[in-house]
């Protein structure tokens, strides 16, 4: 019983330190144009370093979006991951990235795929979280 709370401690400073996508939320993008994403980060005082963060787009129009821990799909930002405190926009630290959509995807249904990668704890345990939201394109 006593090897349970220190797990299930550990195991809540994971989750603390995970990101999720604020926006777009199931928001409507234009192929070619410029988009916004927002990714959060749970705020914690553990020993915590970031790697880094991916971001791509998949069409799923006439096929089942697959989860994001088996395709990214086009890649739309591969580098740093920076959230800070903001004073508008929660109480979680967060980053907007701008992307394009390229204009080869196809119209309808489609899936913004999110890899972001950190290491936590006192001996930098390796994690990475992997994310998915809706989107819908046009042309």
């Amino acid at each position: 019983m006593k090897c349970i709370a220190p797990l299930a401690a550990l195991a809540g400073i994971a989750v603390a330190q995970s990101a999720n996508i604020a926006f777009p939320n199931g928001a409507k993008a234009a192929a070619g144009d410029e988009y916004l994403i927002q990714i959060q980060q749970g705020d914690s005082l553990t020993n915590f370093k970031e790697i880094g963060i991916a971001i791509g787009i998949t069409s799923c129009t006439e096929s089942k979006c697959l989860p994001a821990k088996e395709e990214l799909g086009t890649l739309l930002y591969t580098g740093p991951f920076n959230p800070e405190f903001h004073k508008t926009g929660g109480s979680e630290p967060y980053q907007n990235f701008t992307v394009t959509i390229p204009k080869s995807v196809t119209a309808g249904k489609a899936q913004i795929n999110v890899a972001h990668a950190y290491l936590v704890g006192a001996g930098f345990e390796p994690i990475m979280d992997t994310l998915n939201e809706t989107v819908h394109v046009t042309k």
